[in-house]
């Protein structure tokens, strides 16, 4: 149950200034009978709503498939940068939503956005052992060697060793370039993978989260919200 002036609020129809003058013109109804006190609670999810004759279709929860680009900050609110959420519509702002995990600033990429706390955790909890897989440029080639300690786990700067990545080369003209999958997220940590071999990441990004894949049709900065598909392989 929510109150009839936040449930308003929330979906956009304006400030609770603006949304107390809707109510007190009968502009909102709720099983067509008007309801003008704000503090009536509704049953959105039973209820059927309407805003001076068209109906309302409330959802809890959104989630939104954003291909982040080069120089935002994966954050609600920074005081120095722009952070995905300053990419997004106001309408979809309203929502609240957090980014579920981080991404480098200057990494790109899937990242997913949601207000859903629940399905965040059990994509970042490392007891799920999610899998993410980056696309990763390289300053030099890696051989044999390189992708042997990768895939059995690498000792970081900070003396933590990784649990086993899977490395694949995107072709073999191309060494410097690869797939790498892994179910953690350490700070930095296909940078500092890398550079415990003495190599370095020229460019990264994201393409996939559990069963995710990012949508490459998607231009850098764009985002749009999960088809049902997408999601129910998310729930899952």
């Amino acid at each position: 149950m929510l109150r009839a002036d936040k449930l308003l609020a929330s979906m956009g129809f304006g400030s609770r200034k603006e949304v107390k003058k809707l109510l007190k013109k009968g502009g909102f109804t709720v099983n067509e009978a008007v309801v003008k006190d704000g503090k009536t609670h509704v049953n959105p999810e039973a209820d059927t709503l309407e805003v001076f004759g068209e109906r309302l279709y409330y959802k809890p929860f959104i989630y939104l498939m954003m291909n982040k680009p080069q120089g935002v900050v994966s954050a609600t609110d920074d005081k120095r940068d722009r952070t995905v959420i300053d990419l997004l519509e106001p309408e979809d702002a309203l929502y609240d939503p957090f980014p579920v995990g981080r991404l480098d600033k200057d990494t790109t990429g899937l990242l997913l956005l949601t207000n859903d706390g629940q399905l965040a955790h059990k994509l970042t909890s490392p007891k799920k052992k999610v899998d993410k897989q980056y696309l990763v440029h390289l300053e030099k080639s890696i051989d044999e060697a390189d992708i042997l300690a990768l895939e059995q786990g690498i000792e970081l700067d900070d003396g933590y060793v990784t649990k086993p990545a899977v490395v694949e080369l995107v072709n073999d003209q191309e060494k410097d370039v690869v797939y790498l999958t892994i179910q953690e997220g350490k700070f930095h940590q296909v940078k500092r993978m890398f550079q415990a071999r003495g190599n370095r990441v020229v460019a990264l990004k994201r393409k996939r989260i559990g069963p995710l894949n990012l949508d490459e049709t998607l231009s850098l900065g764009t985002y749009r919200e999960l088809t049902e598909d997408e999601l129910e392989k998310l729930l899952d």
